[in-house]
């Protein structure tokens, strides 16, 4: 519960959107996207926060966004979904992707 709460307050925030990364141990696009978010996280400090959730341990947080394929990128601003992708993409893509909802 105090999971589910902490996640829930963390995509609520207003101030920066929230990447959150839906995975599981067991899947290689999702290791692929693993240093991705690292680099993305590390050069959107103080503009973007990047959640991870594995699938495996919470199967609720998954049901509860539809997720059906991992890796899944939810965008969350102000809790509300405000980009969905599927699929592991490059660090350029991605970045492009989120650049409307990074700026200032």
């Amino acid at each position: 519960m105090t999971q589910e709460r902490s996640f829930k307050e963390w995509i609520q925030q207003d101030e920066i959107p929230v990447l959150v990364d839906f995975w599981a141990e067991w899947c290689g696009p999702c290791r692929t996207m693993n240093p991705v978010l690292q680099e993305l996280s590390a050069r959107q400090e103080g503009k973007l926060k990047v959640l991870k959730v594995n699938v495996d341990k919470n199967p609720r947080a998954a049901e509860a966004y539809r997720v059906q394929g991992i890796p899944t990128l939810l965008l969350f601003k102000g809790g509300k979904i405000v980009w969905r992708q599927s699929g592991a993409m490059p660090l350029p893509q991605l970045e492009r992707a989120l650049a409307p909802w990074l700026r200032g």
